[in-house]
């Protein structure tokens, strides 16, 4: 009796862990096809995958988007780089490479770098990589908290699986971009004690 009964929980668990699997597979495929195109803020910064160049004119005629930045570095001779960067000059629109790769942690340095470069570009901003999970992610989480001035819960968010994103230590190479965004908080969250500690010493 007890072992028919393990039977039909271990069967029931594979019945639903498969469900799982392919509903999330689904999900997957159903963002691949949608370019995985997102506002994170209307009107202010767009993210997707690596879209078409015919695609990219359309996001930039209906969201009126002003700079492109490309997180998958130059590719000169690459079909895709090069109808891309061809669309962006024939259509006046700014066009950034800023090459990361969402399997290494990102430098502060580059963190840094990222922030000033989205507070120079002219808005609306179209970030990608090439999924629009990983490093479209992290930096958008960079621009909602240190662009705009969002709280850290509404800023991690952009990396989720809503967008692609699978945070899995070891498991998943992506993990990468959460230890990048952990770290630049963990920064951030130090110098804020420096500065609120140097503020009270003049008090």
């Amino acid at each position: 009796m007890n072992w028919l009964r393990l039977r039909r929980i271990s069967l029931a668990s594979v019945v639903v862990a498969g469900s799982v699997g392919l509903a999330c597979g689904a999900y997957a495929g159903y963002l691949q096809l949608s370019d995985n195109f997102h506002p994170v803020i209307e009107g202010e910064l767009y993210r997707s995958a690596q879209p078409t160049a015919d695609e990219l004119a359309a996001y930039v005629r209906a969201h009126r988007i002003r700079t492109i930045i490309n997180l998958r570095g130059t590719h000169p001779g690459t079909p895709w780089y090069d109808d891309e960067v061809a669309m962006a000059d024939g259509l006046g629109v700014e066009h950034v490479d800023f090459g990361l790769s969402a399997s290494k942690v990102v430098s502060a340095q580059q963190i840094d770098q990222l922030v000033t470069v989205m507070e120079s570009a002219p808005r609306p901003i179209l970030v990608h990589c090439q999924s629009g999970a990983d490093r479209s992610g992290l930096v958008s989480a960079l621009f909602v908290r240190r662009i705009a001035g969002m709280d850290e819960r509404t800023a991690q968010a952009q990396l989720s699986f809503y967008y692609g994103h699978v945070a899995i230590p070891v498991i998943s190479a992506a993990y990468a971009m959460d230890q990048s965004w952990q770290n630049a908080e963990a920064r951030d969250r130090k110098h804020a004690r420096t500065v609120a500690f140097a503020a009270s010493l003049l008090h």
